[in-house]
């Protein structure tokens, strides 16, 4: 099977079609406030939604926030003043992931627990000297919320705080609800990689695929249900009013703040899920450190007109390909990428493809500069040393996509049962 009529045939694989079926699984001690989102009223995120209740539910607790610059109201107003407002001194404690509570920390650095300017409460950093909250963080509170906004990828570290907070709550048997948010890459595609076990770590830390189409409510439901984390906290899911599945993030009218510093607008985590992977290699170019970072797939002496016409002659659907010389890395040249939101194009196989282009048209020279930690990352954020391999050895675009799809089939009619929208 030809490269173009692989990407022809596995685009429509984001479709409503794939989610026909379902199987059954044992259920998690959760629960949904409002389990079918009203559809009447103007489009809400679950912060909106508690705050409509008068916070209701959150009456009589003491209450923790994991949240960041992402965690606003519709409004704009932060979720902490919110909660601050209605709660006063029973919201006692807020809990910061990597990129720390402004998100303007590099990708990487550890972040320190501080002291909230905005509301005079604790800020315990979940990426510091731990990275699931301590029993004596949760001491003072008797539920912990989750606000944050998500892009959709699985190695996107605030998946990986989610999941190590709920598993702290069950141990220390405080309640945790996610008060949910769009998935800016839409709820249809699902495509990427399994994680294999091996390869578990805080950029993979619960095994969906790379791009996995659920909402940060819809995946705590499933990490819940399926048992993923050693114990099970009561689960509540504040759930959003007037997100469909098919929305790219400017259909909600939504501000788009961005969520850690490499991904300044609302279309960038569809270029994270196509560059994220090649950008684990030494010796490319992807745009970090540049106003577009992720939007480009380049590398050492390569001719970009010559790469640019190559890929444009696949038929890419929803991409284009614009020549780049780099002006940050001399030397350096490939391709500019153009994606269309609505586009169904598999960025994974996207993905694959550019990575596999790049080390070709360098000699694989990315292959042999990449060693020891650096190669181990990349082995988890893709979930398995294979594409190494595969890119090492030359094995075809196809093939690789073809060995994802059992366990996407799988993924697909086992998170039925959990969309909320």
């Amino acid at each position: 099977m030809s490269t173009r009529r692989s990407f022809l045939r596995l685009a429509g694989t984001a479709s409503g079609a794939a989610f026909l079926s379902s199987c059954a699984v044992p259920g998690g001690n959760s629960s949904s406030a409002g389990m079918t989102p009203r559809s009447g009223g103007p489009f809400a995120l679950g912060i909106d939604l508690l705050a409509e209740s008068n916070f209701a539910s959150l009456r009589g607790k003491r209450v923790g926030l994991i949240l960041n610059q992402t965690s606003a109201a519709r409004n704009g107003t932060p979720s902490r003043v919110l909660l601050q407002r209605a709660l006063g001194p029973a919201f006692t404690s807020l809990y910061t992931p990597e990129h720390g509570l402004d998100g303007k920390e590099k990708a990487g650095i550890h972040v320190t627990s501080r002291r909230d300017p905005l509301t005079g409460l604790p800020a315990y950093s979940l990426y510091g000297a731990t990275r699931k909250p301590a029993p004596a963080m949760l001491a003072n509170i008797d539920c912990l919320l989750f606000d944050l906004q998500d892009i959709g990828s699985r190695s996107y570290t605030y998946i990986s705080t989610m999941a190590l907070a709920m598993e702290a709550c069950a141990g220390q048997g405080k309640e945790f609800i996610v008060l949910d948010r769009p998935n800016p890459l839409g709820g249809l595609r699902v495509s990427g990689p399994p994680l294999e076990p091996a390869w578990k770590s805080f950029v993979g830390q619960v095994p969906v695929p790379y791009v996995h189409g659920l909402t940060a409510g819809e995946l705590a439901k499933m990490i819940n249900a399926f048992g993923w984390i050693k114990a099970r906290p009561r689960l509540t899911v504040i759930p959003m009013r007037g997100w469909q599945r098919a929305m790219t993030w400017r259909d909600t009218g939504l501000r788009w703040i961005p969520t850690s510093p490499n991904i300044p607008g609302p279309e960038s985590p569809l270029y994270y899920a196509t560059t994220g992977i090649l950008g684990g290699l030494n010796g490319v170019d992807i745009g970090i450190g540049t106003a577009r970072p992720f939007e480009y797939a380049g590398g050492p002496g390569i001719n970009p007109d010559e790469f640019a016409a190559s890929l444009s002659r696949m038929g890419i659907p929803g991409v284009r390909f614009r020549p780049y010389h780099s002006e940050r890395k001399p030397g350096f040249a490939g391709v500019q990428l153009i994606i269309d939101p609505h586009g169904k194009t598999d960025l994974l196989a996207l993905a694959v493809l550019l990575a596999s282009e790049v080390c070709r048209r360098t000699g694989n020279s990315p292959l042999r500069a990449t060693t020891g930690d650096t190669r181990s990352l990349f082995h988890k954020v893709y979930g398995s040393d294979s594409l190494f391999r595969d890119l090492s050895n030359g094995r075809s675009i196809s093939a690789i996509m073809a060995s994802w799809q059992p366990s996407l089939n799988a993924f697909r009619n086992a998170r039925q049962r959990f969309l909320m929208y």
